[in-house]
């Protein structure tokens, strides 16, 4: 394939046709409506926690990191020594998207230096932008050369910094919509790969910081990476189209018919877990004595929990968090799972919840586009 040379943003095309204003318009409602139904629940952690490990579990797999629901919420409770590697690289993938999340809320911007902590806290190593040449990305399938992005470093570092501007500048590019913007950075960053691993899966943490920065969701909840899994053929296609054909409405289009879908599965799950959590409530209110709002927010912070957890939580004796647990898995609002030494409570409502989210994966003809490392 011949190579395609990466431009500075922005495009000189106009990226605002009647298709992509229409469909605009449109995801931005399903944003407000989102924004909307995350703020029913008071502690925005339980939506980051339970929602960005789905989205970790998610964006991981196209990166052919499987594990499963459970070692993936026993992971998020640190208990390093009973969940596999795979649920390790997922939980790596929710602690990274946090720390980009808490310096957004520090005042931070999403800069080069933001981006590359994020990379690194996903793969584990300070290699930082690609220094090396000879990075391709390939067909996993035929093993063609699709596309080769920038080798020089100079290169990456000139066109991350001018990403850096576009990101966090609106007076660089106005007057055009954050969600094409979102659409335009998504492209640049997958095409600079600026890394020499964990491209994919930081690009889409810079996906929904990049909402949060241009206060379009208050939290980091919306994930594009179970539509990208469903669709997997038509986003690579879209993506070379951009670079060979300069088709940039497609891929607009593609990622605004992302934000809308993901949105309203969003919503969806949000007022599922709101109704969960008010049910909760009433039950632990009316059959309990040691009922307390921050007993039943402890609850819903994560699908597991353990006697520890509670007892740091809520400030009580390991005994009295223990009875509680019991009792509560007694009533049926929890089951109680061991393994080896330990004992896991599972909040049945929510677990049952993030388990059932639907995902139709496209088994499409084009495969997984993969770079010299075998990773996306």
């Amino acid at each position: 394939m011949k190579d395609v040379l990466l431009s500075l943003l922005p495009p000189r095309l106009d990226l605002e046709t009647k298709r992509v204003l229409k469909r605009v318009n449109e995801a931005n409602r399903e944003l407000a409506v989102l924004k909307g139904y995350a703020r029913t629940i008071p502690n925005e952690y339980i939506l980051i926690n339970a929602l960005s490990l789905q989205e970790a579990k998610d964006s991981s797999e196209i990166e052919s990191i499987i594990t499963t629901h459970d070692e993936l919420y026993r992971a998020g409770l640190f208990v390093r020594n009973e969940v596999s590697p795979q649920a390790k690289e997922v939980k790596y993938y929710a602690e990274a998207l946090t720390e980009g999340f808490e310096c957004l809320r520090r005042g931070d911007l999403l800069t080069v230096n933001s981006i590359c902590a994020i990379q690194r806290i996903l793969e584990r190593n300070d290699a930082g932008l690609r220094k090396q040449a000879g990075t391709t990305l390939k067909n996993s399938a035929t093993g063609e050369i699709v596309y080769t992005p920038p080798q020089q470093y100079d290169e990456i570092v000139r066109l991350m910094r001018n990403l850096e501007l576009v990101i966090n500048d609106d007076a660089f590019w106005p007057d055009i919509d954050p969600l094409i913007k979102m659409a335009v950075i998504h492209y640049q960053f997958e095409s600079i790969h600026p890394f020499y691993d964990g491209n994919g899966r930081t690009g889409r943490i810079v996906n929904v910081l990049y909402l949060v920065l241009k206060k379009l969701l208050d939290t980091p909840i919306l994930y594009l990476s179970r539509y990208i899994i469903s669709h997997k053929g038509d986003y690579y296609r879209n993506l070379q189209a951009v670079r060979e054909k300069g088709d940039w409405e497609c891929f607009i289009l593609f990622m605004l018919d992302a934000v809308i879908a993901t949105a309203q599965m969003t919503a969806d799950t949000v007022t599922k877990i709101a109704e969960a959590q008010r049910n909760t409530k009433q039950t632990i209110r009316s059959k309990f004595p040691f009922y307390s709002r921050d007993l039943v927010e402890t609850l819903f912070l994560y699908p597991y929990t353990r006697i520890q957890h509670l007892q740091k939580q809520l400030g009580i004796s390991r005994q009295t968090a223990s009875v509680y647990l019991n009792r509560l898995t007694q009533a049926g609002i929890l089951d109680k799972m061991q393994l080896g030494r330990n004992q896991y409570f599972i909040n049945r409502a929510l677990f049952e919840i993030l388990s059932k989210i639907p995902c139709d994966v496209d088994h499409s003809a084009i495969e997984v586009i993969t770079d010299d490392r075998g990773r996306k």
